[in-house]
């Protein structure tokens, strides 16, 4: 299965070093003409979500992710809890940036490639919730 455009433009994001996108920009500026917005509002909107809100609180590509679908228009509570739900699946319950980074250290893995991860699966995430509520094809 090839990748979407969105994922392929998330991985873009994540590989450029002259400028950084944080998590929330990664999973936000893939999307911006389904939300009708232009990349550079999508970037300036997330710049304060990287990093858990710079305060390692709920990981910037969960809401990142939120920022998009509440643009779409989709904002049903049930759905919300479906991401909740899915993040803390794979990721031992948590949804914090301090967290799911304490957890990666212990296992002794880096920090990029997991951040990158978290980027990759909320774009997916989202990908497929805008396209189950009618949003894109």
């Amino acid at each position: 299965m090839s990748k979407s455009r969105y994922l392929l433009k998330a991985e873009e994001l994540r590989a450029i070093t002259e400028i950084h996108y944080n998590c929330a920009q990664s999973v936000t500026v893939p999307f911006a003409d389904v939300v009708g917005l232009d990349e550079d509002t999508m970037y300036r909107m997330a710049a304060n979500f990287g990093g858990g809100m710079k305060m390692a609180a709920t990981c910037g590509a969960v809401t990142g992710a939120l920022m998009v679908l509440g643009l779409a228009g989709l904002d049903e509570v049930a759905m919300l809890k479906e991401i909740y739900r899915r993040v803390r699946d794979n990721h031992e319950g948590f949804l914090d940036c301090a967290d799911l980074l304490r957890i990666n250290a212990q296992k002794g893995l880096e920090k990029k490639p997991h951040c990158d991860a978290m980027v990759y699966e909320l774009v997916g995430i989202t990908e497929e919730l805008l396209c189950r509520y009618g949003k894109i094809t």
